[in-house]
């Protein structure tokens, strides 16, 4: 069987470039999600789920690893483009090798799955059809899903959020991009990330260096826009719009890519950290958790609405609903910020009390998210942990150098040394995330109010 497989390989390189696999057919996990009207009345809507690029593997004709731990082969990848001739995506095992499962309008994804290797997290994309993104466009709607966080302990986020990607994976523009969306390529975000092995129809292997067992950093990044809908575990959760100067994906260099895994984060023409709205970093530490006003040892509904005025992103405004109640988002306490809901007061204001930088403004605030969000962004759902920072920015004090004490550095009661990767992935190796019930359409039209 293999000897066979390996000829019939042979004849692949004949497409040139970032080629799409034959080993193992690539079948879309099936996610029903609902489109509803002003009255409340809503539509079933058939779609799919793709995995990431990223998480797949990537071989030549011969079915050797092009990439294999964090390294790249030198053979077939001696640079950029030679790369990205030579080397397929091939299909995902979702369920087995990938721990996602989806059954109707419900999407579960495994933290750790073992099979003959160890996978850990994935990312998926809500596809419209086979070989395109569906395409969210969400100024003057609103966006609606379940969440069940229960088993996701610190340093772990199962995140729901838009990103700027183009609905084909990059193929029309990047002809040398064959694999597409159908193969879960064009992932790009406001961090601008390096770890991407395929960028803009070219693969990304110079100047990579390993960061982690099966990751690493190239000369390249991928940039867009990015509002984080969700991020969030049991303990902390909060919701942040990324605005870039130039919200489109667009690939970086190096360390103008700005981001973590640059030299300076702010070089980029991206926003890296986000307006963000945590209802603990913001004062109320008894609103959001086990046990709490959102009791996150049960599933909840997720409401965020994105407010319109005059054709401009003017506000985004959370909801939560659960056991038959709509829970308002919890106000900020902090001595000089007010409201619960993300503006650019309020924004503005909460880097000045916190004394954090401000990129958010500088690229353009709510009124450039809101061009993005209006032109149509695809929907990621991932879960992940975090093998830079322990995930301390999401439910802990954090950055560390600064007293827990002052406002703004304390986001979730998670201890300072939680988070680290290794002991997350060995203690916590059986959590998992659902999001079921996705729901669009406008203000006031997709939960019971």
């Amino acid at each position: 069987m293999f000897k066979l497989l390996s000829i019939l390989l042979l004849a692949a390189p004949l497409v040139r470039s970032q080629l799409a696999g034959t080993m193992t057919a690539e079948t879309h996990p099936k996610l029903t999600w609902q489109k509803c009207s002003a009255g409340g009345s809503c539509t079933n809507v058939n779609g799919e789920v793709v995995l990431d690029a990223n998480w797949r593997w990537v071989h030549n004709a011969q079915g050797q690893n092009c990439y294999t731990g964090n390294k790249w082969d030198a053979t077939s990848c001696p640079d950029d483009a030679t790369c990205a001739k030579n080397c397929a995506l091939d299909g995902a095992n979702y369920q087995g090798t990938y721990g996602v499962t989806s059954s109707g309008n419900s999407l579960r994804l495994n933290f750790v799955t073992q099979s003959q290797q160890k996978n850990i997290g994935t990312r998926l994309y809500l596809m419209a059809n086979e070989n395109h993104y569906e395409m969210f466009k969400l100024l003057g709607q609103e966006f609606t899903f379940d969440v069940d966080v229960s088993t996701l302990e610190c340093g772990l986020n199962g995140a729901l959020y838009l990103v700027s990607m183009e609905a084909d994976g990059g193929t029309a523009k990047h002809p040398t991009n064959k694999a597409g969306a159908k193969y879960g390529t064009g992932y790009c975000d406001s961090q601008c990330p390096r770890d991407i092995k395929f960028i803009a129809g070219e693969a990304n292997p110079e100047g990579w260096e390993g960061t982690s067992e099966n990751s690493g950093n190239g000369k390249h990044g991928a940039c867009c826009a990015e509002m984080d809908i969700w991020e969030a575990n049991a303990m902390s959760a909060a919701y942040t719009p990324h605005p870039c100067s130039n919200n489109d994906y667009h690939m970086c260099t190096g360390d103008a890519c700005g981001g973590g895994s640059s030299k300076d984060r702010y070089a980029g023409d991206c926003d890296p950290d986000g307006c963000d709205f945590n209802s603990y970093r913001m004062g109320n530490t008894s609103f959001y958790g086990k046990g709490k006003t959102v009791d996150t040892s049960k599933v909840f509904t997720v409401v965020t609405q994105f407010i319109e005025q005059g054709g401009s992103l003017h506000e985004i405004k959370r909801f939560y609903v659960q056991g038959g109640k709509v829970i308002p988002n919890s106000m900020s306490t902090i001595s000089g910020i007010t409201g619960n809901s993300v503006t650019d007061s309020f924004c503005t204001t909460k880097a000045k009390v916190f004394k954090d930088k401000d990129p958010f403004t500088q690229h353009g605030g709510l009124k450039k998210m809101g061009e993005a969000i209006k032109k149509g962004m695809v929907l990621v759902l991932s879960l992940w942990d975090d093998y830079s920072v322990d995930m301390l920015w999401l439910d802990a004090a954090y950055p560390k150098d600064k007293p827990a004490s002052d406002p703004g550095v304390t986001r979730g009661p998670c201890s300072g040394d939680s988070g680290k990767h290794a002991e997350v992935e060995a203690k916590y190796a059986n959590s998992y995330v659902v999001f079921s019930n996705i729901k669009v359409g406008p203000i006031n039209s997709t939960f019971h109010h």
